[in-house]
């Protein structure tokens, strides 16, 4: 479950950090520097980290997120299409919302709170983020 949890991760996360880069090279919106930034955590922003660092970072959490997503259907819930639409969605969403406290607590420049567009973009990463999550483990389930 755990090594299953960590590929659906680290696909998803990936899927993810290349969306967000692309559309941050062709747009010039940020969404990609608010994704892998650091600088408001204590000790940890306080280091100018290489982009393989940040690269790590982003992924430790997707690799949580894949292996909750993992045990929820080993162990908790019906494994149904629906149940894991709903739950890769959920997921996905909740990661989402971070848009807000991301965005206030950043010291690097990054898209503003307001910027609808950017929203937009983040908001169709974390879409498309729930959408391999789901698929990567449909896959090799």
């Amino acid at each position: 479950m755990i090594r299953w949890g960590l590929f659906i991760g680290t696909t998803s996360g990936l899927v993810l950090g290349l969306y967000m880069w692309f559309v941050e090279q062709v747009t010039g919106k940020r969404i990609y520097t608010l994704l892998m930034n650091v600088d408001f955590i204590p000790i940890l922003g306080e280091i100018d980290w290489p982009i393989f660092m940040e690269w790590l970072f982003h992924l430790i959490i997707s690799w949580i997120i894949g292996i909750l997503f993992a045990y929820a259907f080993t162990y908790q819930l019906k494994n149904t299409n629906r149940s894991r639409w709903l739950s890769a969605s959920i997921l996905s969403g909740i990661a989402a919302i971070t848009y807000v406290p991301l965005t206030i607590l950043a010291i690097k420049e990054t898209p503003a709170l307001k910027d609808g567009v950017a929203i937009f973009y983040w908001l169709m990463g974390h879409v498309l983020y729930a959408i391999t999550l789901k698929k990567s483990y449909d896959r090799f389930r």
